[in-house]
């Protein structure tokens, strides 16, 4: 999902610093929430795994640019059900900035256009683990369905935030739509995968019997709402 350079660029960057601007606003609420029931240490915990867990998807998981863009595996719902919303946000805008900074520095012009493409998608699967999933269910006991369907919003996400980009900072014509195209149909590998990684995780999450009312993980891990 990082979208090229120069893909947005001159004055069509200051809508993404706007829609970055309000990811960190939301961000900032989430951050606020969270601290009302969960310690600041476990925050910081959670926080700090999501980071180096987003380095590792973005640098040693199996990345290829594809159209107008490249496709990662960022399992961003793995996130979201392991360690929670607010640092799920937090790791994956760190993630992202140490990434850039360290990896790829010609990233960094795009950052305001990745992170809104990233954390936009997470706060609608926020929504939705509230509202379609199973609220008397632990996440560790969620079926294949259930994760998929925060796959399917949260890729779909993306894909929709990357067209949006490209085609307001390219236009609308042949060529960006042959591109957007090649790069949403590469993304649905991504989408059949990633529940299957999520599953993996939350059995293994469940087995490990020294997690639960752990400050690592969300404490919907283990307990219904």
């Amino acid at each position: 999902m990082h979208i090229e350079p120069g893909v947005v660029h001159g004055a069509k960057m200051i809508l993404a610093v706007g829609t970055a601007a309000a990811a960190a606003g939301y961000s900032l609420k989430l951050i606020a929430s969270e601290l009302k029931s969960r310690s600041v240490l476990s925050l910081v915990a959670r926080s700090a795994i999501a980071t180096a867990a987003v380095l590792i998807f973005f640098e040693l998981l199996p990345h290829f640019p594809v159209g107008i863009s490249e496709v990662h595996f960022i399992l961003g719902t793995t996130l979201l059900l392991i360690l929670g919303i607010a640092p799920a946000a937090i790791g994956l805008a760190a993630g992202l900035a140490i990434q850039g900074m360290v990896f790829a520095p010609t990233d960094m012009p795009m950052y305001f256009v990745n992170i809104t493409t990233l954390l936009v998608p997470l706060f609608a699967i926020g929504a939705l683990a509230r509202k379609a999933l199973p609220q008397n269910v632990a996440y560790v006991d969620l079926k294949y369905m259930d994760v998929f369907k925060l796959s399917v919003a949260y890729q779909g996400g993306v894909v929709a935030w990357v067209a949006f980009w490209a085609f307001y900072g390219q236009g609308v014509g042949a060529e960006t739509f042959a591109a957007v195209t090649s790069f949403g149909m590469a993304y649905m590998m991504v989408v059949l995968i990633e529940p299957l990684v999520d599953l993996a995780v939350l059995a293994g999450a469940k087995s490990i019997k020294g997690l639960r009312g752990s400050g690592l993980v969300t404490d919907r891990l283990h307990n219904a709402a």
